[in-house]
């Protein structure tokens, strides 16, 4: 049934554990696929509990090396901060995920992809015009967007209580149903209490850095070096900071720099106007190399 083959974005939460059973009882013969963006999972898990429920098969590609090489380190060039706030690690990684989920599509013969990304956020976005841009025939299932799921699944409740009726293990519970999002450069969390602007955000939280009212008072010293705009190093706020201090042509660039991060954060990576944008940028760092020294708290 290749017309009713779906290659579904399957990360084993609450949201895509619960579209992985629907979509079948819907009639589609279901390619759950999961890339590997450097995110700390337990990938042979994953694929269990994909068969457990029913998937045809699971694919995970590894594509870190790809994501430092040509979305992270472009991102530093131009370092990449939405709103002057925000460092895009989500928005860089849908991208490369979106292409190497076109690929399997088109490796497997399926008509469809699906993704578990919410009709108010922009993962959708980014999902979507990435799939349309490399494989124009596509057709994109975003359950979220229809009716007759959401109407169904009007919340988190009725999901747990789907979950529980078919038998799908979930990794989270009603009392703490995080939502995370991880990568090589960055990690995530929304859903539950976090919707919530007045509530600060639960000390458990914390993964890659210590709760600021816990973190200690002794600072690390990191020398940094680039070459070219390229980096070696981990961390992107301190290699974004470090980044900005060694170019000489910040003022003139810096309008790119916006541009940039607003077509990354809207989803636009593969159009000509971003092509047109980091191809600028690149060229600005031919003379940003360096050594950058800073102090920094864990």
């Amino acid at each position: 049934m290749a017309e009713k083959k779906v290659v579904l974005a399957y990360s084993g939460g609450l949201d895509t554990s619960c579209i992985l059973v629907w979509l079948l009882e819907k009639g589609y013969d279901v390619i759950a696929f999961l890339a590997d963006v450097g995110q700390n999972e337990d990938f042979e898990a994953a694929r269990q509990k994909a068969a457990k429920l029913g998937a045809l098969k699971m694919i995970i590609p590894d594509v870190r090396s790809e994501f430092v090489r040509e979305f992270i380190w472009p991102s530093i060039q131009a370092n990449g901060l939405y709103e002057d706030r925000y460092p895009l690690g989500t928005a860089l990684a849908r991208p490369c995920i979106g292409r190497a989920m076109i690929k399997v599509a088109r490796d497997e013969g399926a008509r469809y992809v699906a993704h578990g990304a919410t009709g108010k956020g922009n993962d959708q976005i980014r999902f979507e015009l990435s799939a349309y841009a490399l494989h124009s025939s596509i057709e994109v299932i975003a359950p979220w967007r229809m009716p007759e799921f959401y109407q169904r699944f009007p919340g988190r409740n009725e999901l747990f209580e789907y979950a529980k009726e078919k038998g799908i293990p979930l990794p989270v519970t009603p009392k703490s149903p995080w939502s995370m999002d991880a990568n090589l450069m960055h990690i995530s969390y929304e859903s539950g209490i976090l919707e919530d602007p007045n509530t600060h955000a639960p000390s458990e939280l914390y993964q890659m850095t210590s709760d600021p009212q816990v973190a200690p008072d002794t600072p690390t010293i990191l020398d940094i070096e680039f070459e070219n705009g390229i980096y070696e190093t981990p961390g992107g706020a301190i290699l974004l900071a470090a980044h900005v201090d060694l170019e000489e042509v910040r003022k003139i660039k810096r309008g790119l720099d916006e541009k940039f991060a607003e077509q990354v954060y809207r989803g636009f990576w593969f159009s000509p106007e971003c092509e047109f944008t980091r191809k600028c940028i690149a060229q600005s760092q031919e003379y940003v190399t360096g050594n950058v020294t800073k102090r920094c708290i864990d």
